[in-house]
């Protein structure tokens, strides 16, 4: 055994169980269960509660997975970064290959466990969904262009639809509808969060668009999928699978994204900090408050005919 490998042994053994767990990033992982159960409950059809759950939990593990490999990949990046630093790997909790090894045993497991819990084609998406966010944006996209986060969003999008097409085995405009919502809310949320961190990302040389861009063009780039995620928020009650209540709903949610973006962008220097943090949370509860709604929407709609 090299010292190399010698010194990565070290570092599983001196890992706790919370340093593993904390390489699958939870709080990112339980937005996309969120989204994913809401995918599973609007698909029409029916899933044994049993195997729902555990197609759920192989959805939750994919998703862990994919960040586990982000965090062994990324682990340069994330060594320089305030917000990133005490991560498992750059803090030396775990090592590197250890990372690496943990996600690729849980993309593997989970894949493998989706497709005979549910069916392959819900299977074969998860298995793109970590290929899209590991391949494409994590090792490509993330250090080469400023429109890393809105191609990359992609992956973050896809779970709502493994989410239905583990219930129904196919794909149809629903679950497309619930992809291109997230799809447009990323960049937005994510932007905000870059313009609280720019300093980070200038310094471990990531081209986030508040680093490479003027803040007036980021402000109009974030304003304009603010009011794209507002318009695409109540795409449900157009295409028949959601009511007009909902519809009401995600228009005042939708309403209150674009204010708060509109704010951001008339706002000083001086209050720029405070405009993006507050977009920044009213973003995620955005996102979590529309597809309450749309679980509550159905619910009820259930419940009446």
């Amino acid at each position: 055994m090299s010292i190399r490998d010698t010194d990565a042994a070290a570092l599983v053994m001196e890992a706790t169980p919370r340093d593993f767990f904390d390489l699958l990033k939870p709080r990112v992982m339980s937005l996309v269960v969120f989204t994913a159960l809401t995918g599973m409950y609007l698909a029409p059809g029916t899933l044994h509660p049993v195997l729902a759950a555990i197609s759920l939990l192989a959805i939750a593990v994919g998703a862990g997975a994919s960040g586990a490999l982000n965090m062994g990949y990324d682990a340069d990046i994330d060594a320089v970064m305030t917000r990133t630093a005490k991560r498992p790997v750059p803090a030396g909790r775990v090592s590197r290959e250890a990372a690496l090894g943990f996600g690729t045993m849980l993309s593997a497991g989970s894949v493998l466990l989706l497709g005979m819990t549910s069916n392959w084609l819900a299977a074969t998406l998860l298995a793109i969904t970590i290929l899209f966010y590991v391949g494409v944006y994590t090792l490509y996209l993330k250090r080469r262009t400023p429109q890393n986060i809105v191609i990359g969003g992609a992956a973050g999008a896809l779970p709502p639809v493994v989410g239905w097409a583990a219930v129904t085995g196919d794909v149809t405009w629903a679950p497309v509808i619930l992809f291109a919502i997230i799809f447009l809310w990323t960049p937005a949320h994510f932007w905000a969060l870059a313009i609280l961190k720019k300093d980070d990302y200038a310094r471990a040389g990531i081209p986030m668009l508040p680093v490479v861009a003027s803040r007036t063009e980021t402000r109009r780039q974030i304003l304009i999928y603010a009011v794209l995620t507002a318009v695409s928020g109540v795409l449900p009650t157009l295409f028949g699978f959601a009511s007009p209540f909902y519809a009401v709903v995600a228009a005042g949610l939708g309403a209150w994204m674009v204010t708060r973006a509109l704010v951001l962008r008339s706002a000083d220097e001086a209050g720029e900090r405070r405009a993006a943090t507050r977009l920044f949370a009213v973003s995620i509860v955005y996102l979590f408050a529309l597809f309450g709604a749309l679980i509550a929407d159905h619910a009820v709609a259930g419940l009446l005919w």
